[in-house]
């Protein structure tokens, strides 16, 4: 799984031009879902961005984490956090999971974040979508599953991504 994780002020996501999810101070976290991923990764990624100590505290030092700030999340799919660019001009975005099993495991990831979370805004995944947000600081940080744990193997020893 891939995540781009920005520090906001406030978060919105449109379709259709009807808002469908928000999120006041917190993280905006766009999440990718690929081939190999499966809900360890998310479980993984998650404990991750919990506590992961980028909101200041009183000094104006980033010390505190979204569980100190009792922030809130917007979680929004985004399969192109997966694009390969390294041919041609076109991404191919074959790197992505099937939309069938990335919906399952976004749906996942959200459920995991709302025992941790007050409030979860969520995307609708697979719409065309409009996101909306105050970038606080600006602070953005991209995660990926495998740089936290290594890449996975198979049986047969080889990593699963290769």
């Amino acid at each position: 799984m891939r995540v781009v994780i920005q520090r906001v002020r406030s978060a919105s996501v449109e379709v259709a031009g009807e808002v469908v999810g928000s999120c006041a101070q917190g993280y905006l976290i766009l999440l990718g879902v690929g081939h190999d991923d499966d809900e360890a990764c998310a479980q993984t990624l998650w404990d991750k961005i919990l506590h992961l100590r980028i909101f200041e505290d009183e000094t104006g030092k980033v010390n505190l984490s979204l569980a100190d700030v009792d922030g809130e999340v917007l979680v929004v799919s985004q399969f192109t956090l997966f694009a390969d660019c390294r041919r041609g001009r076109r991404p191919s975005f074959t790197d992505a999971a099937a939309p069938s099993v990335a919906k399952e495991l976004y749906e996942h990831f959200c459920a995991i974040a709302q025992r941790d979370v007050r409030h979860v805004g969520r995307g609708v995944f697979g719409s065309n979508m409009q996101v909306a947000l105050v970038n606080d600081g600006p602070f953005t940080i991209c995660l990926d599953s495998d740089e936290l744990t290594g890449p996975r193997r198979r049986g047969d020893g080889t990593k699963a991504n290769e």
